[in-house]
This record gives structure tokens, sequence and C-alpha cells, in this order.
């Protein structure tokens, strides 16, 4: 069976100019509606303090918030891609974010904390159906670029983290009831969804028929078999690495997202606006490492470029302890454009290992993107209480150790290298 990439990047020649045109536009369109789903997402925790006067709120409460929206934003993302892998629901992502819509108006008008928790776990929902599916649609508009495919896509939910916060500095000074004009955020990304929905469901249409005819000619294209199947036990060793490589990646973002102005004004006693101006210079190279991990794996192969982002980023997260005010700046943004250029490649080299549970491994390592980088956060806010910020950095500077297992993971593309050495020549 041919997986969704494959019915982009064959085509049939009268069409295949029109075919690419118009993948590349429903591609663009997904990575703007994960910009603008993210940007909804990073308004939760923008509308805490609102929520924490509205409501006389202890941190507890607060927390209790965060969590509601964590796991349902997380945990339900597999169950989710698992359905969708099973029974195609081209609207769905329409539907998901409908949910989000709902969450907002709800939590505008929320009269107590109870209907606070609710909104939180609608907007989660929203979320848990958006990203696997997505995920899967930006697969099918690849036209064979999964890397690209994908940095593109995440890169627009970089994006919507970082825009969420400014956006709510503009309009929640209003108080709680302007939460209500984001719900306007989330209807056009409804609109754009629906068109894109339907998109997915002609693709998917004409991928069956694809399959059928090769399926009566007793035939398989070359194109459709990318790769070699592997035993399950080795898919499932091979999985087991990926999440262990997604832990180091995500615990030490994890420690420089929500600590690394702490440790900015802590240890060089800068003042609060230089700390964000540094924070906000490590989330741009962050933003920039996303996107250019994903073409360049297309070009070498996965495997090189999590070996690269894991462990090469090693020498500088060891540094970055013992350095001073200027390298500590010139470190930050390296360990930025280096580490975050792993998670496209993890993610489709993971899509490749189960090529028909495309959206069940979307939402298992998306999910696991959102629940580490809060566990990551929660424990290293522990740690840093018992101990000091600065150990708390010089622990996580081992944690790109872990990129060692990528030596245990198969070689699925063993020709990249010496393939573009050969085209080079």
């Amino acid at each position: 069976m041919a997986s969704e990439s494959t019915f982009t990047a064959i085509g049939t020649e009268p069409e295949a100019g029109a075919t690419e045109k118009a993948a590349l536009k429903v591609l663009l369109a997904i990575g703007f509606c994960h910009l603008l789903n993210d940007a909804i997402q990073s308004l939760l925790p923008a509308v805490y303090p609102i929520l924490k006067n509205s409501f006389h709120l202890d941190f507890g409460q607060i927390g209790l918030i965060a969590l509601t929206s964590l796991v349902t934003a997380s945990l339900l993302q597999p169950l989710v891609g698992h359905f969708t892998d099973r029974s195609h629901k081209p609207y769905s992502l329409a539907v998901g974010m409908g949910f989000t819509l709902v969450g907002l108006l709800i939590l505008s008008r929320a009269p107590d904390y109870r209907t606070v928790l609710v909104a939180a776990a609608l907007v989660g929902i929203g979320s848990s159906v958006f990203h696997p599916e997505s995920s899967r649609v930006a697969r099918m508009a690849s036209g064979g670029q999964l890397g690209l495919a994908q940095s593109i896509f995440q890169v627009g939910g970089n994006a919507g983290t970082a825009l969420g916060p400014l956006l709510a500095a503009f309009v929640l000074p209003r108080g709680q009831s302007s939460i209500a004009w984001f719900s306007l955020v989330a209807l056009l990304a409804i609109i754009l969804l629906a068109r894109i929905g339907a998109w997915a469901k002609k693709g998917w249409a004409s991928q069956r028929r694809f399959q059928k005819i090769h399926a009566d000619e007793n035939t398989q294209p070359a194109v459709a078999v990318a790769h070699s199947r592997l035993p399950e036990k080795r898919v499932a060793f091979s999985l087991a690495i990926l999440i262990a490589l997604m832990f180091s990646k995500f615990f030490y973002l994890a420690s420089l997202n929500s600590y690394y102005m702490f440790y900015l004004i802590s240890k060089f006693h800068v003042s609060l606006q230089s700390a964000q101006l540094h924070l906000f210079v490590f989330l741009g190279a962050v933003a920039v490492g996303t996107f250019f991990g994903g073409p360049v794996g297309d070009r070498i192969g996965r495997k090189y470029v999590i070996w690269y982002s894991i462990l090469g980023v090693l020498p500088f997260t060891l540094v970055l302890p013992y350095a001073n005010l200027f390298w500590t700046s010139i470190l930050s943004v390296v360990i930025g454009l280096i580490l975050a250029s792993a998670f496209s490649a993890i993610l489709v080299y993971a899509q490749e290992l189960l090529p028909h549970r495309v959206g069940m491994i979307s939402g298992l390592f998306f999910g696991f993107a959102f629940g580490l980088g809060g566990i990551g956060s929660a424990l290293l806010g522990k740690l840093a209480d018992y101990t000091s910020i600065d150990f708390v950095y010089r622990v996580c500077a081992f944690l790109p150790v872990i990129g060692l297992l990528t030596a245990f993971l198969p070689d699925r593309e063993p020709n990249k290298i010496s393939a573009v050495r050969g085209s080079a020549a």
C-alpha cells in the first residue's frame, strides 16, 4: 500500500504541475493554521494572571488548569491519530478547531473555577485533534519532500507559540471577557481547515483508486516502496530509541524555555528586559533550526541529522554553564539552531518506520513533545528549588549524551550521503 506522500509525488503527467501547485498551497495553509492553533494554545498561560485575580486562585489551582490542558492536548493525540489512521476523517481538523472555539468562548464567560477547567480541557482537545491529522495532511502535500514539509508545518507552530503572548499583551488588559476576541482566530482557522479537508478528501479518494489499480495489476510501483519493511521488534526498538532522543531534546529545551531568563538574571545580574531579549534571540534560533532540519534530512538522510542535532550539541551544552555572558548568548543560539533541527528528522523517520500509521505516530510524537516539555519544566523547577538554577544547567548539559543511542537506529537511507557527494562531483 502506498503512503500518503506517494500520491502527491506521483501524480499523472498532464496534471503534475497543477497538482504540485495545489499541494504547495495546502502545505502553506496547514502551516498557517498550525500558527493559529499554537497561538491560541499559548494564550492560555498568558491569561493565568487574569484568572488568578478573577477567581482568587492559588498556584496549585493554576497548576491544575495547566495540567488539564496538557493532559487533553498531549495524551489524547495518539488515540486520535490511531482512530483517523483506521478511518480517514478529512473534516476532523475543522471539527477539532470547533472545540477550541467553544473553549475560548466558555473561558471568556466562565463564572467559576470548574467552568475554567472545562474550557481548558476543550482547548486542549482541539489541539489533540489538530496535530496528528494536520501532520498527515502536511505529509500528503509534501510532493515527496517529507522533511521540508514537516519543517514548514512545525515552523508555523513555533511562530504561533511566540505570537500568542504578544497578541495577548494587546488584548487581555481589558479583562477576562476579551478572550472572546480570540475566537475569531479560531473561526478563521475553521474556514481554512474546512477547505483543506475538502482537498484531503479528494486526495485520499485518488489515492485509493491508485492503490486499487496497482492491486488489480498485481504490481507495486517502485516509488511506493521507499524502504524495506523491518521486523516488528526492530520497529518497536527503534521507536523506543526515538522517544529517548525526544526526552533528551525536550528536557534540555525546557531548561532554556522556562528558566533561561532566571539563569541570566541570577548569574549575570542582567535586567529583566535584557533577559527577555536574550530569550527572544534563543527562540528565533530554535525557529530557524526547526526549519532547516527537515530539508537537510531530505538531502543527506534523517539519521545523520539526528546524529548531528542531538549528540552534536553536546560540546556546546557542556561549555555553557561555565561561559561568560557574551559566550552564553552565542552558545544559546548555537544550541537552539542545532538541537531544534532534530524534531522534523525524528518525526519523519518514525513515520517511515510505520508508513500506514502516520496519524498515530504524529500524535504520539507531538504528544510527547507537549508532555515532555511540561514535565521537564516542572521537574527542573523542583530541582532548582532544592539546588540552584546554575546546578540545573550543569546537570542538563549531559542530556545530549543520550544521542549515542542513534547508533542503534537502522540505516534507512544508506546511499544519501554518497549520492550527494556524487552529484557534487
